[in-house]
């Protein structure tokens, strides 16, 4: 089984910056994609930001330019910076990781269990 735990949520100001943490955990034998997604209330859950095991990043163009996502390899966490924030961008972000647990190429997929961040005008 794996885990993921998402971690830096909170009420930001408008132009405000925050760092969202995802760290993965369990039966991992080698990770290929970490995302994070959003889903704001009465809509459906988007991609925000993704990077694959290449270190290839793509954004959402609602957050092209403000929106950061890295990942420590060693420590399978992925992190998301989000600077110049605006209040559209309040909603449940969620941390998604396709996971090997053993030496097949099958993956997995799995989904933390949601941070909220909430950005005031």
């Amino acid at each position: 089984q794996v885990q993921l735990v998402e971690s830096g949520g909170g009420l930001v100001q408008a132009g405000g910056s925050l760092r969202l943490s995802c760290a993965a955990s369990g039966s991992i034998f080698s990770i290929n994609d970490m995302c994070w997604y959003r889903q704001a209330p009465g809509k459906q859950r988007d991609l925000v930001a993704r990077i694959t095991s290449g270190g290839m990043t793509n954004y959402a163009d609602s957050v092209k330019g403000r929106f950061t996502i890295s990942r420590d390899y060693a420590k399978n966490t992925v992190y998301l910076q989000m600077n110049s924030l605006k209040p559209e961008d309040t909603a449940v972000y969620y941390c998604y990781s396709q996971v090997r647990v053993d030496s097949s190429p099958r993956l997995y997929q799995y989904w933390g269990q949601g941070t909220q961040v909430t950005v005031s005008s």
